[in-house]
């Protein structure tokens, strides 16, 4: 049986370029360093090992570069290593939430301007949503070495430079305030927040990962499922963050059109919508999205009135 080189992605959004599936072959021809990791496995499909980081992080490089002519992209090690067609979707959808307010058409070009709250040292948000729409960014983070490293990859992406700014966050306990000034004027906000509270839960989630991909037991961690304390946990986690995000944004209202963020756990969705309302926001939706084996949301909001999303200047 001759192996297949990729299976359909159903879950993905109709406009990911990943939906079909991956085609090894042509992804190794643009970053041959891929090839080594490729193997076929009891289906007959072409793969790879998602638990080895070398791995993961060869197969990020080629569809970056297969799909957007991103080169030298790169992470350091033990951070996060981010999938690429779930941040993909995400991108998706919110150009369909941007179009709910532009009579329908996704707003496309330098006029679009998003913020995104903890870039990391992958600025993959930037990355795709520049690519794909060519939106501007400015990509925040309070860790120095991950700004450091998107401003080594924007070097070597002139385009991307030229669209993409980065700035740190000093103050850790602030999310908005030091970053959003009184001129400025954001078309949307995007977030994958930290969702532990602890650096013990962080390490017990990514053992379940583990676990949950090879059936087994094991108390060792896995590199790919890394990432500094700032990107996987904060104190309060998930819903301690996005509480203090949601407090905060009340405080920029007309500043942003909207208000964007992943929500991981469900369960936060009730407090958070609780949250929403007394600081009196407009309109707020949940948006689910399919994210790799797990279902993921991004929840968003806005203070302003419908007649006034039509009278956003896109």
């Amino acid at each position: 049986m001759k192996a297949t080189t990729s299976i359909l992605k159903t879950n993905l959004h109709p406009r990911n370029l990943d939906r079909e599936g991956y085609n090894f072959e042509q992804l190794s021809a643009v970053n041959p360093e891929l090839s080594q990791h490729v193997f076929v496995n009891e289906h007959q499909t072409q793969t790879i090992n998602f638990r080895d980081p070398l791995a993961v992080k060869a197969l990020n490089k080629a569809l970056l570069a297969f799909h957007f002519n991103i080169k030298n992209w790169d992470i350091p090690a033990q951070y996060l290593c981010p999938p690429i067609p779930g941040r993909a979707d995400y991108i998706h959808y919110l150009a369909d939430l941007l179009a709910s307010s532009n009579n329908g058409v996704i707003p496309e070009g330098d006029s679009v301007l998003g913020l995104d709250i903890g870039v990391g040292a992958n600025c993959i948000y930037p990355i795709l949503g520049n690519a794909t729409y060519d939106w501007n960014f400015v990509g925040t983070d309070i860790d120095l070495k991950a700004i450091e490293n998107c401003s080594s990859i924007l070097s070597d992406n002139p385009k991307l430079g030229e669209a993409i700014s980065l700035q740190q966050q000093t103050e850790s306990r602030f999310i908005f305030k030091n970053i959003i000034t009184p001129e400025d004027r954001f078309t949307f906000t995007i977030c994958n927040p930290p969702f532990h509270a602890s650096a013990d839960e962080a390490t017990k989630s990514s053992l379940r990962k583990v676990n949950t991909l090879e059936k087994s037991k094991t108390k060792e961690l896995v590199l790919n499922f890394g990432g500094q304390n700032a990107e996987l946990w904060c104190a309060g986690g998930e819903l301690g963050f996005l509480t203090q995000m949601i407090f905060e944004s009340a405080k920029y209202p007309m500043q942003c059109l909207w208000f964007t963020t992943l929500v991981s756990k469900k369960e936060n969705l009730y407090s958070l919508n609780k949250t929403l309302q007394k600081v009196s926001a407009v309109t707020v939706r949940t948006i689910d999205m399919a994210q790799g084996q797990k279902t993921s949301r991004i929840l968003a909001w806005t203070f302003h009135s419908e007649a006034q999303q039509k009278a956003w200047k896109f």
